[in-house]
């Protein structure tokens, strides 16, 4: 089976600072991938590289097959390549309904290469919502949405544009441990209805309870590549990203 993403080789400076060297990996459809690694080791750096927020300095991006190069992050969100940010930033004025309307108009009517009407558009937001667990809160303001929730709008606003990738950027930073396991079932339902999910994620517990296979980055270098188990036991993890 091809690979739905495809890195190879993608490589970003920053002056003198390496911040990405020679990273490769790939991503079968279907497949849960954490992305685990110390601050500063590069994750962030990959995934605007990957949705189109950085340019690559070296390197090719592909996905379902395409280069992605020249392509904006909204064309890439088009195409199906999909995140949520470390920090929600809803629209503010919008109740939590619109604000997963708008990804709807502009990015889900691409993917299927027509207009949504506006029948079209109400029940997807009602499907969007009731799969983040937001059916109740469709009426609210971000301001009133609790913690949680707020994260869950968060997701729910990138997966209303439709993707077939979604990059869930630290969706659990600051919430309890009952609230992790919330989002981390939530993102394995995602995945069981077909969606391939990379998680970016500090919460040890959450990353191995979510992840089939998972990469780690140090220093901008990939280090370790494979299932879950045997990744934490890599003396180079172990050093570099357990402090051991």
């Amino acid at each position: 089976m091809a690979p739905l993403l495809d890195v190879d080789g993608v490589g970003k400076r920053f002056g003198g600072f390496i911040a990405l060297d020679a990273v490769s990996l790939t991503i079968a459809p279907g497949e849960r991938v954490g992305l685990i690694g110390p601050n500063g080791s590069g994750k962030s750096t990959l995934v605007n590289c990957l949705s189109g927020t950085l340019v690559n300095d070296t390197g090719t991006v592909r996905f379902e097959g395409r280069d992605l190069a020249g392509l904006t992050a909204h064309q890439r969100t088009r195409r199906g390549l999909a995140r949520s940010f470390q920090l929600p930033r809803p629209f503010a004025s919008m109740t939590v309904a619109e604000n997963v309307r708008v990804p709807l108009l502009y990015a889900a009517g691409s993917r299927r290469g027509r207009h949504l009407t506006r029948a079209e558009i109400g029940e997807r937001i009602a499907e969007v919502l009731g799969q983040m667990g937001l059916a109740d809160r469709a009426d609210q303001m971000p301001r009133d949405l609790t913690q949680v929730d707020m994260r869950k709008l968060e997701l729910a606003r990138a997966m209303a544009a439709e993707p077939s990738l979604l990059i869930a950027d630290e969706a659990m930073a600051g919430l309890s441990n009952s609230e992790v396991d919330d989002i981390v079932a939530l993102l394995i339902r995602l995945n069981q209805a077909g969606i391939t999910v990379i998680l970016i994620e500090h919460i040890m517990k959450a990353v191995m309870q979510f992840s089939q296979r998972l990469v780690v980055l140090v220093s901008g270098k990939k280090i370790a590549d494979g299932p879950p188990d045997e990744v934490m036991r890599h003396p180079e993890v172990e050093r570099a990203y357990l402090g051991q």
